[in-house]
C-alpha cells in the first residue's frame, strides 16, 4: 500500500517468524522500519536481505530502559514515530499448580506490562505528529484459553483490554491501537509441537492447517495503514476459523 511510504515503524520481535515476516511486508509496502529483537545475528540477517532497514538490538523485559529505546529508536528513523508493532512476547508454559510466582510474573511482566510500557512512550511520540499507530500481536489463546498456559492466556486477553483502553482514551488525537490475534501460525515454536498433537490442532481449524507468518503480517500492513483510520480498539483474529470471536 503506498500509503506506507516512507511512513516511520518500529516492530519489536522483529528475530522471531511472525516479526521477520511482518518486516518484510512492511518494507515491501515502501514502510522506512526499525526492527529490534534479542538476537543480534538475527537482526543483521534482516539487514542483510532487507538494506534499507534499520536495526537495533533491545530487551523489551529492561522496562527502565523503554523510554530510552522509543527516543533512540525514533532518533535513527529520522526524528518521528507513525506506527509500532509490539510484536515480542515469551511463554513460560506449565500447570496451574505447578506454575511458580516468578513464571506467572514474568510472563505478565513481559508480555503485558512492557508492552504497555512501548505503548505509552510511543504515544508520548505520536501526540507530537497528531497521529499514530499502534498494533499489539495478541493471541488466540487470550481468548479461548490453554492447557498449561494460564499465564500467557491472561497476558494476551490484558493486552486486548489494554488496547481498548488505550483506543478511548487517544482516538480523539487521531491516534489508532488496534489487536491481532493470531491462531496457531507454522513457526519454529509450532515446529516443536508433537505431530500427533499438531493434528489434533489442526482438526479444530476450519481452514484445515496451521497459519503461515505472511497471513499475520497482511493484517500488520492493513492496520498500519489509512485504509484502517476509522478502526479502532478492535482485534483482527488470524485463526482460520479456529475461534470465532
Amino acid at each position: 500500500m503506498d500509503s506506507l511510504k516512507n511512513k516511520n515503524i518500529i516492530v519489536t520481535g522483529a528475530s522471531g517468524g511472525i516479526g521477520k515476516s511482518i518486516v518484510e511486508k512492511l518494507y515491501n509496502s515502501g514502510a522506512n522500519i526499525l526492527a529490534t529483537g534479542t538476537r543480534i545475528e538475527k537482526l543483521q540477517e534482516l539487514k542483510e536481505k532487507f538494506k534499507n532497514i534499520n536495526i537495533l538490538k533491545f530487551d523489551i523485559s529492561e522496562q527502565k530502559k523503554i523510554e530510552e529505546f522509543i527516543n533512540n529508536a525514533t532518533d535513527v528513523l529520522g526524528g518521528s514515530l507513525y506506527c509500532i508493532v509490539n510484536n515480542a512476547g515469551i511463554t513460560k508454559d506449565n500447570l496451574a499448580i505447578r506454575m511458580s510466582l516468578e513464571e506467572w510474573t514474568k510472563v505478565m511482566e513481559v508480555n503485558l506490562t512492557s508492552t504497555f510500557l512501548m505503548s505509552k512512550y510511543s504515544i508520548k511520540k505520536m501526540l507530537k505528529n497528531k497521529s499514530g499507530k499502534i498494533i499489539n500481536i495478541t493471541s488466540v489463546v487470550g481468548h479461548t484459553g490453554n492447557v498449561g498456559q494460564a499465564n500467557y492466556a491472561a497476558s494476551k486477553a490484558g493486552i486486548v483490554a489494554m488496547s481498548k483502553s488505550l483506543a478511548i482514551e487517544y482516538a480523539k488525537k487521531n491516534i489508532n491501537v488496534n489487536c491481532i490475534s493470531p491462531g496457531f501460525i507454522n513457526t519454529a515454536m509450532t515446529d516443536k509441537i508433537d505431530e500427533k498433537f499438531k493434528e489434533i490442532i489442526i482438526a479444530k481449524i476450519p481452514a484445515n492447517r496451521l497459519g503461515k507468518p505472511e497471513d499475520v503480517a497482511n493484517a500488520v500492513v492493513f492496520l498500519s495503514s489509512s485504509g484502517s483510520d476509522y478502526i479502532n480498539g478492535e482485534t483482527i483474529h488470524v485463526n482460520g476459523g479456529m475461534y470465532l470471536g
